[in-house]
């Protein structure tokens, strides 16, 4: 059998090559010597419970099931999955925590085990294996992995919030190359709807989409929820900035986008009813699996989210967190799972399997080359690195993920675009709604 080491698979020349051998029997071999060396061994008789976040990409969840199996036949940890919407991981997983029952292992969006970090179980262990023998942590996942000095979750991915956009279209519109600056970005938005070719965010309660870009408007224009102390700082200049210039774009839309959840742009630009919006690659990854969506699929592409006043990127990408509850009877098979997941005979493979929805939060996989292979990948790489935690200016915790999970910059950016309230009124409701979670 050839001979492979995880130093082969993070290197960029060979990972394809060594991650693509790493299937059948070779990954079985691979994940028994792995258990015999592991720090962790799970419990005798333990079997796992995981509800995950439901996959958009078929390939990453056909990567991630085979990984599963191979950890349940060199540990005999069966692995018991369940798949959820975004929006239904967390309210679930705060009952578990509430009710001290449910499944053993979370994973889901952004701060959710910030929620109730006192009900997550102490991974600091696994955590440091991980960084040490990968190269170190993103920055931005140190800071929603741990509550104080320990960690709470494991950052497995992210998924990088980016523009997807149809090349010929913007061409025709008089646009060469997707803008760079907000202000560009609106002319592109108003040439675009006039031709016929519109696009669309989404201003409905869509966890990540949403969230995303009216975090990245409202960072863009100066605007913050709250300081670098955690005081409530909506109410502001640059916050109403941020609103008309978001209810500007809101104008240049196709119609429907106040209701909008995190499904609804893909099957828009899929459909062919939109031109340009915000999301992950999943989009691009439908186009190239169905012969009927080749022209999409040749005619698309992807770039960072321009620019604002502010000066700098200002992006918010989805960090896929995964915890263990403080209830489990397995906490030795729920941290020898976790570190499976990411080491890299394991990861490279998953990671290529993802075809660019998922960016790694250790530096090493970098050199992986699915981001190389095709071009229009490549801008998803470094998204870890590039975006700003949920917090903002403060920190990230039970009142950052609240704030989140309750879609407050949401309904505020949505409350005055669709002319519900006016600057002042939807800047004073979301105010009051901070106020009540950072008191």
């Amino acid at each position: 059998m050839t001979m492979i080491t995880r130093r082969t698979l993070v290197k960029g020349g060979t990972a394809a090559a060594a991650a693509g051998a790493l299937t059948g029997p070779a990954l079985l071999d691979w994940a028994k010597a792995w258990a015999q060396s592991a720090p962790w061994k799970p419990e005798k008789g333990a079997q796992l419970s995981m509800l995950r976040w439901k996959y958009f990409v078929q390939s990453e969840d056909d990567a991630f099931v085979k990984l599963m199996e191979a950890f349940t036949a060199a540990t005999g940890v069966k692995v018991n999955i369940s798949r959820e919407s975004y929006e239904d991981v967390q309210p679930k997983a705060s009952v578990a925590a509430n009710t001290g029952a449910g499944p053993d292992l979370f994973w889901g969006l952004y701060s959710l085990p910030h929620l109730f970090p006192q009900k997550c179980m102490d991974v600091s262990d696994v955590a440091d294996y991980l960084g040490k023998k990968y190269g170190g942590w993103v920055p931005s996942a140190v800071t929603y992995g741990k509550s104080g000095n320990k960690w709470i979750a494991i950052p497995i991915c992210y998924s990088g919030n980016l523009m997807n956009y149809r090349v010929a279209a913007g061409a025709k519109a008089g646009f060469s190359k997707f803008p760079a600056t907000t202000d560009e970005f609106l002319a592109y938005a108003k040439a675009m709807k006039a031709q016929g070719t519109p696009g669309g965010l989404a201003f409905g309660h869509a966890s990540g989409d949403a969230n995303g870009w009216v975090h990245w408007c409202l960072w863009a224009h100066g605007g913050n929820a709250v300081d670098a102390k955690d005081k409530v700082v909506i109410n502001s200049p640059e916050t109403e900035k941020a609103l008309n210039y978001a209810k500007a774009l809101y104008a240049e839309m196709i119609p429907g986008t106040a209701s909008w959840n995190d499904s609804f742009n893909n099957k828009a630009f899929l459909a062919g009813e939109i031109h340009w919006t915000n999301n992950g690659i999943s989009i691009y990854a439908a186009a190239r699996r169905d012969a009927k969506l080749k022209e999409i699929a040749d005619d698309m592409d992807h770039a960072y989210m321009p620019i604002g006043p502010i000066g700098k990127p200002t992006e918010l990408h989805l960090l896929y967190p995964i915890l263990g509850m403080t209830y489990t009877k397995y906490p030795q098979a729920v941290k020898a799972l976790m570190a499976f997941m990411l080491e890299a005979d394991n990861f490279n493979k998953w990671l290529e399997g993802s075809v660019g929805y998922l960016t790694h939060c250790l530096n090493a996989y970098d050199s992986n080359p699915v981001w190389t292979a095709d071009r229009k990948r490549t801008v998803y790489r470094d998204v870890a690195k590039r975006t700003l935690t949920a917090g903002g200016l403060g920190s990230v915790g039970e009142k950052a993920a609240a704030a989140i999970a309750d879609f407050v910059m949401v309904d505020m950016f949505a409350s005055y675009a669709t002319g519900r309230e006016d600057a002042k009124g939807a800047m004073k409701i979301a105010e009051r709604q901070l106020q009540r979670i950072y008191r």
